[in-house]
C-alpha cells in the first residue's frame, strides 16, 4: 500500500510541464492513482505555486518556454523557502546525459527521459516520496534527541541513556534533566528549574530540586560525588555541562 494513502491523506503534487497533451495524461493518470496534482504550463508559474502552497513532490519538465528547467529547480532548492526541500523528479525529451548530472548537482531526486511509461513514473513518484518521508522522520527523532559525549536524552521516548544503557528517572527527574539539558552552560536557579518543569512554588527552605539532582547524578554520572554533567554553582543553582566526555 502506498505510505501516502495509508494515512489516507493525498499527497500534492505539483506539474510542471508545457505540453498541454502530456500535461494531461500525466494529471489525469496521478490523479486516479489517489494523488491531487496542480499544473502549471511555465516555470514562472510553478516557482509562483510553489512560493505559495506546499507540495509533497514536483514532477518538472526540463524544456519549458520561459526558462529552463534546471534554472526552476535551482531557484526552488535556493529561493522558494515552503518547498526548498521537496522532491523533484525531473522530465526530459533531451537525451543528453549532462543534463541528467547537472539536475542531480543541483537538487533533482530522480529523472527520467520522455517518452517514458505512466506506470514507471507513478513507482518512482513513490519512491522520492517513500525517502522524502523517512528522511523528515529520520530528522525528527534526532531532534528530538540532545547528545553530550556519552550521553543521550531522548526527548521523543522519555529517555535518559549512559553508554547506550537506559539510566533510570522518575518522570519528574526526566523533565528536570531536560529542562537543565536545553540550556546546556547556563546556572539556572532552582526557582527557574521549578517554574520550566511546572512544578508547584518553591518554599522558603525547600531543597526538593536538590534531592531530584542527587538522584539524577547517581544515574548518570561516572562519581556522582564528584560531578562532571550536572554542577552545583554554590548560591546561584545548577548548570549542565556544555562539553562531556
Amino acid at each position: 500500500m502506498d505510505i501516502i494513502q495509508s494515512f489516507n491523506v493525498p499527497a500534492r503534487l505539483l506539474l510542471i510541464e508545457d505540453d498541454p497533451r502530456l500535461a494531461d495524461m500525466v494529471r489525469d493518470y496521478l490523479t486516479q492513482a489517489g494523488y491531487r496534482v496542480t499544473h502549471a504550463a511555465t516555470g514562472s508559474a510553478g516557482l509562483n505555486l510553489l512560493s505559495r502552497e506546499p507540495f509533497d513532490a514536483v514532477v518538472l519538465d526540463l524544456m519549458l518556454p520561459d526558462m529552463d528547467g534546471l534554472d526552476v529547480c535551482r531557484k526552488m532548492r535556493g529561493e522558494v523557502r515552503a518547498n526548498a526541500e521537496t522532491p523533484v523528479l525531473m522530465l526530459t525529451a533531451r537525451g543528453d546525459a549532462m543534463d541528467r548530472i547537472v539536475g542531480l548537482e543541483i537538487g533533482a531526486d530522480d529523472y527520467m527521459p520522455k517518452p517514458f511509461e505512466p506506470r514507471e513514473l507513478l513507482a518512482r513518484l513513490k519512491a522520492i516520496l517513500r525517502r522524502a518521508k523517512g528522511q523528515t522522520a529520520s530528522a525528527s527523532a534526532k531532534a528530538d534527541i540532545l547528545a553530550f559525549g556519552r550521553l543521550e536524552i531522548d526527548r521523543g521516548a522519555r529517555e535518559v541513556r549512559l553508554d547506550g544503557k537506559t539510566a533510570e528517572l522518575t518522570s519528574y527527574q526526566f523533565d528536570l534533566i531536560v529542562a537543565l539539558a536545553e540550556h546546556p552552560g547556563r546556572v539556572l536557579s532552582r526557582e527557574h528549574l521549578m517554574d520550566l518543569v511546572k512544578g508547584e512554588a518553591l518554599e522558603a527552605f525547600d531543597r526538593s530540586i536538590d534531592v531530584h539532582v542527587s538522584r539524577i547524578r547517581a544515574a548518570i554520572e561516572d562519581d556522582p560525588k564528584k560531578p562532571r554533567r550536572v554542577i552545583t554553582v554554590r548560591g546561584a543553582g545548577y548548570v549542565f555541562a556544555r562539553q562531556q566526555d
